[in-house]
């Protein structure tokens, strides 16, 4: 699968995983389960011509593992970033941050399960933020970089200081393509969304539309909108049994659903609507449990195609 013209705007579909263990011991989607992780790459790059990397939410990759990325892809390939916890505030595993940073952690919090962005002085968190954005540079020279996913947790409300929060981060993360996926319903609501969308686009950075449990206490509204030259799409899945059940650990069951062809349907107006505002859509399946999310990206573009 190749890019789709739409109106003279660029839309690429893909998944969040190309590597998640369900895809490749639970499915037959890739040839053979004995795949290298460098043919696996290499053949999802055959049929998609993007990806969101998920694993770089935990642990920051290495300029060496962006290179290997790609060297492993073709040209025009697209990876989509998505950013180190600590970067957005989650909590963050202490063996994540790099060896010669950690004496930066003040002693009262250097034997804690997880770390936050506060813990740490000033100068370290820039520091921080540049190792990471240095970390990417491999693939922005290879020209597969596309956007850093900037995913903030649920209680990152609309305030003064979470929106100084938002300006600092940009700051932090120059000559970055950027997006933000906002999770507490607050930013959206009623007469908050339109400032909102004003800061987002002020500060130059996409927009992230989601596909969530529809009504669901801890959803987000169904807000479609561009804010950049770049429109993203995330799909989540609408799976409310395992939307927030604590049981659950595993990101790819909790987000597990397969979208039938009239779901996906829904999406085709509002696709279109955003390739008609910007020059490049990303369109992301993270239901990706199994094949589910590579099945219904496939699909999903032979209805935009069609």
């Amino acid at each position: 699968m190749t890019a789709l013209d739409i109106g003279g705007s660029r839309v690429l579909l893909g998944t969040c995983s190309w590597a998640d263990a369900s895809l490749v011991k639970e499915s037959d989607w890739y040839p053979k389960r004995t795949m290298t992780a460098a043919q696996r790459l290499a053949y999802y790059a055959s049929r998609f011509p993007i990806v969101e990397v998920d694993s770089t939410f935990y642990f920051p990759p290495t300029p060496e593992l962006s290179q290997t990325w790609a060297d492993r892809t073709p040209p025009g390939f697209t990876m989509n970033i998505k950013a180190w916890s600590l970067l957005t505030g989650h909590p963050t595993f202490p063996s994540s941050l790099w060896e010669d940073m950690q004496p930066a952690v003040p002693p009262e919090h250097r034997d804690k399960r997880r770390i936050y962005p506060h813990y740490l002085p000033a100068p370290a968190l820039d520091e921080a933020f540049e190792r990471f954005r240095h970390s990417l540079l491999p693939l922005q020279r290879a020209g597969r970089l596309g956007a850093v996913l900037l995913r903030y947790p649920r209680w990152f409300g609309p305030t003064d200081e979470n929106r100084q929060q938002l300006r600092d981060t940009v700051a932090r993360l120059p000559d970055l393509r950027l997006c933000v996926e906002l999770r507490h319903a607050r930013w959206l609501e009623g007469g908050a969304c339109e400032p909102t969308l004003e800061l987002l686009e002020q500060l130059g950075v996409s927009f992230v539309c989601v596909d969530e449990p529809a009504g669901h206490p801890s959803s987000m509204p169904p807000v479609v909108a561009v804010t950049s030259d770049l429109a993203v799409v995330r799909f989540h899945g609408r799976n409310t049994s395992t939307w927030d059940d604590p049981e659950i650990t595993t990101p790819a069951e909790r987000f597990g659903y397969r979208y039938s062809a009239g779901e996906l349907l829904e999406w085709v107006p509002r696709i279109r609507e955003l390739a008609a505002s910007a020059g490049e859509v990303h369109v992301l399946m993270n239901n990706c449990w199994r094949d589910d999310a590579a099945v219904n990206a496939a699909e999903l573009a032979e209805l935009l195609a069609g």
